[in-house]
């Protein structure tokens, strides 16, 4: 396996084991993340998204169940994410969710593009609809005034 792969593994590891230096050393200094939730760019955004996680969901965990072997950079893989509910959630309207204790499993992609041995895009996606709904929300529909016709 490329050493593409083993800086991926390398973050899934320090992700599982909530160890915010060692997630960082796998990112360049001026690295972009780039999920649902926005974009971080350098070593302090991306922390503060790990650590909004680490808060709200303690027990957050990553399983990798495929990876694109035959590509090596990007690093492709998918996963299921794990979690209870333990802690405040920031909303993508800026609003904190209170812990709800709700258990959550949802599955997410990433591609990791690495330049000399560290992570220089990281893109994460998952279906926000499926995480949320799981926190409970749902679907709301609009004003049919703003509907396009």
């Amino acid at each position: 396996m490329s050493d593409f792969w083993t800086i991926k593994h390398r973050l899934c590891d320090a992700t599982n084991a909530h160890a915010l230096d060692r997630i960082l050393d796998c990112y360049s200094r001026d690295a972009v993340l780039v999920t649902p939730s926005g974009t971080m760019e350098g070593h302090e955004q991306i922390a503060w998204l790990y650590e909004q996680f680490f808060r709200g969901f303690p027990d957050f965990h990553l399983t990798a169940w495929f990876e694109a072997a035959d590509c090596d950079n990007p690093a492709i893989t998918e996963w299921t994410v794990t979690g209870t509910h333990e802690g405040p959630l920031l909303l993508p309207d800026g609003r904190e969710l209170q812990a709800t204790g709700r258990r959550v499993i949802y599955r997410a992609t990433c591609s990791s593009f690495v330049e000399n041995g560290k992570i220089t895009t990281h893109r994460e996606y998952y279906d926000q609809l499926e995480l949320y709904s799981q926190l409970g929300f749902g679907l709301k529909e609009l004003d049919p005034a703003l509907r396009a016709v």
